[in-house]
């Protein structure tokens, strides 16, 4: 909820700055833009997972709906267009008043409501709030979303890829690699010598290295489909996707240390034995906030980077004029191409910094 605040408010920073857009774009927008189009919600829209593929036009556009899959007394499957075609009815919340709207499913999705894609149970035909979110019940979902979908065409892009890749040196062994082998071996080699042996001791790497491989060629590839028009999925924005990468690197450096990275830990050398009280749970916390960190700052630059794209758009549709195009059309542009560098920074980043935490848990004693 926290993270979910901190971007509503820098959404709502840049609204401010946009909006002051309009003192330039004319004398009949003023006071209009704000009910005509909304920055917040077309941008929230856009970077947060969904149930349906929106592709182009409003509401009413043309969109793949993707399959719900519900685990509530027995598995419920049925279209996301019995929620985005359902009816739209508003929940007054007590004490507050404060209205908020939600889609209620129509068909096989009738009885269950939609509030900002994610499904509850309704009670007596509506949803309750307390303090800003629906206290329904919840059923286990387990449905295809845009970012699933995603994420499947990830593994089967590095599938064929690989395999490809695999097929021509097993084909014709160790020669000058041709057609995709060209791209995708000093990739490879990059990862091999410049990010695992580098920072894992030279007799340890290479059982990393096929964890590595997998962690930067999968946000790689997931970074440059997400800036695919069309595609554009916000995978690696997601911030449960970037937990799970970091959970995994968590995991392989804790099973990977060794006695002299848990006695720098737990019996820090140097330091006396009244001050372990205070340093073992620091150690600790530090095991814990590195992997939070890779999260936190994967996931922060790649939503950043749609945002902001996303935002210099709009500020033709805030000001209601074609000609502000001019400006922020190759504005975003530069973004987009910036974004380019930034899918493969991250990944590198990401890759290089799990290789160093893991260097540093089998690193063994200096005398």
């Amino acid at each position: 909820m926290a993270i979910k605040s901190a971007m509503n408010r820098m959404l709502a920073v840049i609204t401010a700055i946009l909006m002051s857009t309009s003192l330039f774009g004319g004398e009949s927008h003023e006071g209009e833009t704000e009910h005509k189009f909304n920055v917040n919600e077309m941008i929230m829209h856009h970077i947060q997972d969904a149930h349906e593929w929106h592709l182009w036009g409003g509401h009413d556009g043309t969109s793949i709906y993707l399959p719900i899959i519900l685990m509530d007394g027995g598995i419920k499957t049925f279209s996301s267009t019995h929620f985005y075609h359902g009816t739209p009815m508003v929940a007054v919340e007590e004490g507050t008043g404060k209205e908020h709207e939600f889609i209620a499913g129509v068909g096989p999705a009738e009885g269950y409501a939609m509030y900002h894609e994610t499904i509850y149970k309704m009670d007596h035909g509506t949803l309750h709030f307390e303090k800003g979110h629906p206290h329904n019940a919840a059923p286990i979902d387990f449905s295809i979303t845009k970012n699933v979908v995603s994420m499947f065409m990830t593994f089967f892009i590095l599938i064929l890829v690989m395999f490809s890749v695999a097929k021509f040196y097993k084909k014709n062994g160790a020669v000058a690699p041709k057609g995709i082998a060209k791209f995708i071996e000093p990739l490879i080699v990059f990862v091999r010598d410049d990010i695992a042996k580098a920072n894992i001791d030279h007799h340890k790497y290479k059982k990393y290295v096929p964890f590595l491989l997998t962690i930067f060629f999968f946000i790689l590839v997931s970074n440059l489909t997400g800036l695919i028009p069309l595609v554009q999925a916000n995978v690696t924005g997601n911030i449960t996707v970037t937990l799970f990468l970091a959970v995994c690197v968590l995991l392989v450096t804790v099973f990977s240390g060794n006695k002299n990275y848990w006695g720098h830990i737990f019996a820090t050398p140097g330091v006396p034995k009244a001050l372990l009280v205070i340093m073992v749970p620091i150690e600790i916390v530090g095991v814990l906030t590195k992997p939070f960190a890779l999260m936190i700052r994967l996931f922060a630059n790649i939503t950043a980077g749609h945002i902001i794209i996303l935002a210099l758009i709009s500020i033709i549709f805030l000001n209601q004029s074609a000609a502000w195009g001019a400006l922020s059309v190759p504005m975003a542009l530069f973004i987009s191409v910036l974004e380019i560098l930034v899918a493969f920074l991250q990944a590198y980043l990401f890759a290089m910094l799990s290789a160093l935490f893991i260097g540093a848990a089998v690193e063994e004693a200096h005398h």
